[in-house]
């Protein structure tokens, strides 16, 4: 067998020093950092390509270990050097982030947020799961009228106070008043669609605005990210947060995407979202990116993390709010 002759990072067969080959690769380096640094400058014209870069912003950081790979093959010194710069780009962005925060202080609630789904076919165990996490409010999407009652009943003894608008429901430990339906439904979809309540839970720290919403789902085709429908809802989500008068406000909710993505920007410009922290949700199977989130206004999120998987193809998630001082 032939042995594999190692040739030192001097000039290659065609005169050409480390410094000159693997240009292509060194603007490949220099693009995906650009892409994560101003992905904000990818236009949403066409296909909403600006909405599905953000959406999966943490991912091109995979680029990196790809293009080493491939510069030391290449034995490109160029190529290497150009890849600090998207190292640096995702360590500023996310580097914070690695592993999940899971509690950056005490707390005075938890929460916790999951979309149930509505092909679970154990919804009293899912519920039995949720309890495990101790949290002081419950926040379910995807209720149907079948898998209400087993949900009702396995959370009663818990959670005493509870409100159900739609496929939407919060339980509590606190006392709920003025429960009212959030009308977020984008034009074009049937009358009976009904995905978001508010609620006011009294708390031994002041009253709370409650808001628990389910945004439109989003398909990925060939021609981009369809995400017409979500980004009309997350507006008439963002205009009712904006009107209300509470001052504290907590929101739980699938928002059907991340708080990087651009869609969200009138339900992000109004909460505090604890920043990218991963606790990705979405898929259970493989989860890539966190869709379901608790958001808070006038109180602090101090850390958040998912839960182990029900039967739902989403992860739970569980928060820790703070009320600010």
């Amino acid at each position: 067998m032939r042995a594999v002759e190692w040739r030192p990072w001097g000039k290659g067969a065609g005169g050409r020093s480390p410094w000159a080959r693997g240009r292509v690769l060194a603007s490949l380096a220099v693009l995906t950092a650009g892409l994560m640094a101003f992905h904000s400058v990818v236009p949403n014209a066409v296909g909403r390509l600006g909405s599905l870069l953000e959406t999966f912003l943490p991912w091109l950081g995979l680029a990196v270990p790809l293009l080493l790979v491939l510069a030391l093959l290449r034995r490109s010194a160029l190529a290497l050097v150009a890849l600090l710069l998207p190292v640096a780009v995702w360590g500023n962005l996310f580097g914070g982030l690695v592993p999940a925060d899971e509690d950056s202080g005490a707390s005075d609630i938890t929460a916790v947020q999951h979309n149930v789904s509505d092909e679970n076919s154990d919804p009293a165990g899912t519920a039995r799961d949720l309890i495990e996490a101790a949290p002081d409010v419950i926040a379910l999407e995807e209720l149907t009228p079948s898998a209400l009652p087993a949900y009702e009943s396995a959370l009663a003894s818990d959670y005493p106070h509870h409100a159900v608008e739609g496929t939407v429901g919060l339980w509590s430990k606190y006392p709920l008043s003025d429960v009212r339906p959030v009308d977020i439904k984008p034009e074009g979809i049937p009358e009976g669609w009904n995905r978001g309540l508010r609620t006011t839970a009294r708390t031994p720290q002041g009253d709370i605005a409650v808001y628990v919403a389910h945004l439109p789902s989003v398909r990925i085709r060939w021609n981009g990210l369809s995400s017409g429908w979500r980004d009309e809802s997350a507006g008439l989500l963002g205009d009712a947060i904006a009107a209300e008068k509470l001052a504290k406000v907590i929101l739980l909710g699938d928002l059907n995407s991340t708080v990087d993505d651009r869609g969200l920007d009138p339900v992000t410009g109004e909460m505090d979202s604890a920043g990218r922290n991963f606790a990705f949700s979405w898929p259970a199977a493989f989860p890539v990116a966190r869709i379901d989130h608790v958001m808070t206004r006038s109180m602090a999120v101090t850390g958040i993390r998912t839960l182990p998987a029900t039967g739902s193809d989403h992860l739970p998630v569980a928060a820790g709010i703070r009320f600010e001082p």
